[in-house]
């Protein structure tokens, strides 16, 4: 879909209410126009996860336990009227998706965009030595592999798709951490370095608006 940008500062539209559109929670923007309710919910647990492994680009497989809160995320959100899921290509998110929407006719779009950080050479060290190694990879890659604020780019290349093709609707996003500190950064408005060295709290899902036309 074409559309014309609507250039803002990221986090400055928050709605102030919410209506149904078109059978889905739509969330109207300034001058009449309308936000796409984004929700992020991480990949389940993987057994690299239980390992404290970082698996970067790695396919990674969920556990039992991952399988079974895969299964709680798609109940989660069962009753909230999802359009679409967009899942990162690698396994473990695919795997996340097709377990928690098994039984649902809601489509599942898979997109290399939305695939972790590549750690390069970091792939497969230990989560605890990677993570004093996060602050130094926001824009300088890690050898063999990418920086965060390429992630940041691929992640607002998909936005601004999202935006032009789902106005109106609300979205599951299935994917990985570097997504979460993308989508917090460019819709929040929060420093990416912020975002990235903070302590991971699991939550049951991160809520974000997109608004109509949003060209990042």
């Amino acid at each position: 879909a074409t559309v014309d940008c609507l250039h803002v500062q990221s986090g400055t539209l928050q709605p102030e209410f919410r209506s149904v559109f078109g059978g889905m929670m739509a969330v109207p923007g300034r001058e009449g126009g309308v936000m796409i309710e984004l929700i992020y919910e991480t990949h389940s647990i993987t057994t690299d996860n239980e390992a404290g492994l970082a698996t970067g680009w790695l396919p990674g497989t969920l556990s039992d336990v991952g399988r079974a809160l895969a299964r709680g995320l798609g109940e989660r959100h069962r009753d909230h009227g999802v359009a679409a899921v967009f899942t990162s290509d690698l396994a473990r998110a695919v795997q996340t998706a097709r377990i928690a929407f098994a039984d649902s006719r809601v489509p599942i779009h898979l997109d290399r965009r939305l695939r972790e950080c590549h750690y390069g050479t970091w792939t497969g060290a230990t989560v605890e030595r990677l993570t004093g190694e996060k602050p130094r990879r926001i824009d300088r890659p890690f050898p063999a592999g990418q920086s965060y604020r390429e992630v940041v780019d691929q992640t607002r290349d998909f936005l601004r798709e999202l935006a032009a093709d789902w106005d109106g609707n609300t979205v599951v996003v299935i994917a990985h951490s570097a997504n979460r500190y993308a989508l917090t950064h460019l819709l929040d408005g929060r420093p990416l370095v912020d975002v990235v060295v903070e302590p991971f709290t699991w939550r049951p899902g991160w809520r974000y608006q997109v608004p109509a036309g949003w060209c990042g």
